[in-house]
């Protein structure tokens, strides 16, 4: 048995039927079980690996780098299934367990902590000049 965390790329694609992909993987809760399907006479990529909610909507495609060797894998008929395991910014990922069984989500323990902001630097306390021109030191958090 080994499980994998992989990658799922193209969610910000429309697919065919005017389905949303980010938003069908919004809708996807972690745990929930999800279908691979392999496209060999995909015009792009003979490995794509396509990658399908519980809803049959199409969330992306497995990534170029690790298609060939899932793919390989399905082929000689290992078992393979696979669940969703959730969003992280702007990528949506999978869990795949090969060898029988239902893949497990991985703990948050084993998730590397992400460092909190940095704190941004106080401000002088200067008498308020309303003619006076004030940027903001490292512009404002929402990343405009």
């Amino acid at each position: 048995m080994q499980e994998l965390t992989l990658a799922v790329v193209g969610i910000d694609f429309p697919n065919a039927d005017g389905s949303n992909r980010r938003s069908e993987a919004m809708m996807t809760l972690p745990g929930e079980p999800v279908e691979l399907i392999p496209e060999p006479k995909n015009k792009h990529d003979s490995n794509a690996i396509a990658v399908m909610s519980p809803r049959g909507v199409q969330l992306g495609y497995i990534n170029a780098e690790r298609a060939p060797y899932i793919g390989g894998r399905m082929a000689r008929g290992e078992d393979a299934e696979a669940i969703f395991q959730g969003l992280d910014g702007g990528s949506a990922f999978i869990r795949v367990r090969f060898g029988g069984g239902a893949p497990t989500l991985p703990s948050v323990s084993d998730t590397p902590a992400t460092s909190a902001p940095t704190p941004r630097p106080v401000r002088r306390s200067e008498p308020y000049d309303p003619h006076a021109f004030y940027p903001d030191e490292d512009g404002p958090e929402w990343g405009a």
